[in-house]
Parts: C-alpha cells; sequence; structure tokens
C-alpha cells in the first residue's frame, strides 16, 4: 500500500464529511486512524459522539473555535493551539502504527496565520510508513497544494444558511 496525500478544500460545504467517510471506511478495515481537528472546539458534535463507538478511531480537538482577527489579543492562544494540534499528530504519525491521519482544517489554519505551511509539510514529510493523510479547509495553499496526490475543490453554488436556515445537528455538525 502506498502512502497517499489528499486534500478536500473550496467554499463549499463537505470537507470534514468527505473526510469523515474516509475514517468510516477506514474503521470498516480495522485500520487504525487519527483526527486532529484543528479549527473545531465544539465538544458536542456528531462525529465526536459517532467515532467514539469505532473501534481503532480517534478524534482530538486543539481547536479554539471560530479563528480571531490576527490583531486580536486571544489569536495568539489560536496559534498556540493549532500548534499542539500540529505536535500531535507529528508524534503520532512517528510513534503510532497509523493507517489514516486526518489533519481537520489544517489548510484554513495555515491560509489564516496559525500555523506556518512549512511547518505543515515538515509533517507531511516525516511519513514514513504507506499512512495516507487527508488535509481538510478553505484556502489550500500553493504548497499543501502541491504535496497531495488527490485534491478536491468543494464549491458552494447554495447554502442553507444563506436561506436563513440554521445549522443543524446531523447537517452542519
Amino acid at each position: 500500500m502506498r502512502g497517499r496525500t489528499l486534500v478536500f478544500t473550496g467554499d463549499g460545504k463537505g470537507k470534514t464529511t468527505a473526510a469523515l467517510g474516509m475514517v468510516l471506511r477506514a474503521a470498516g478495515h480495522g485500520q487504525c486512524v487519527l483526527v486532529v481537528q484543528f479549527v473545531k472546539g465544539d465538544s458536542n458534535t456528531g462525529e465526536l459522539a459517532a467515532c467514539a463507538h469505532l473501534p481503532g478511531v480517534r478524534i482530538t480537538q486543539t481547536g479554539l473555535g471560530f479563528i480571531p482577527a490576527q490583531t486580536a489579543p486571544a489569536f495568539r492562544q489560536h496559534r498556540e493551539a493549532a500548534a499542539r494540534g500540529l505536535k500531535l499528530a507529528a508524534e503520532a504519525l512517528a510513534n503510532e502504527p497509523l493507517d489514516l491521519l486526518v489533519l481537520d482544517e489544517v489548510c484554513l489554519a495555515v491560509e489564516r496565520g496559525l500555523l506556518e505551511e512549512a511547518d505543515v509539510l515538515a509533517v507531511l514529510c516525516q511519513r514514513t510508513r504507506p499512512v495516507c493523510l487527508v488535509l481538510t479547509g478553505r484556502g489550500a495553499t500553493p504548497g499543501l497544494l502541491a504535496a497531495a496526490d488527490t485534491i478536491t475543490e468543494m464549491r458552494s453554488l447554495g447554502h442553507g444558511v444563506a436561506h436563513g436556515i440554521p445549522a443543524q445537528p446531523g447537517v452542519e455538525y
């Protein structure tokens, strides 16, 4: 088996959902999976509840929620949280028998300045086994795109929120 790198990016809904579909598929094959969520910090999501019941699947949130402006005092805390997430991913990649590693919202974390692209690429390059890496999030940078062998862009053609429909459990979270 060959190590793969996939990127799910774009302004449309479905990036994390696509990655979680891969998590479900990997779990069905008895594979070892780690999901690190770099921006999300809500502990009441459906994916956390569902993944808790899947053997071999671990999901960890290191994010603090919506990212403030870089000039806001809280931005530094968000950067530190993202750095902890990247360190966790690097340690797991080096020390755990992972088959699939999902870096959820890592593209957005790089695009918004929480992480340096070079630091994320360094973690991707440390892969010594055929681990499948999945990077999600809006605004995938050129370097992250160049590191991928499969890239999917989700493009929004309409969204319920624009029509006044609030986020719903099981759909948005």
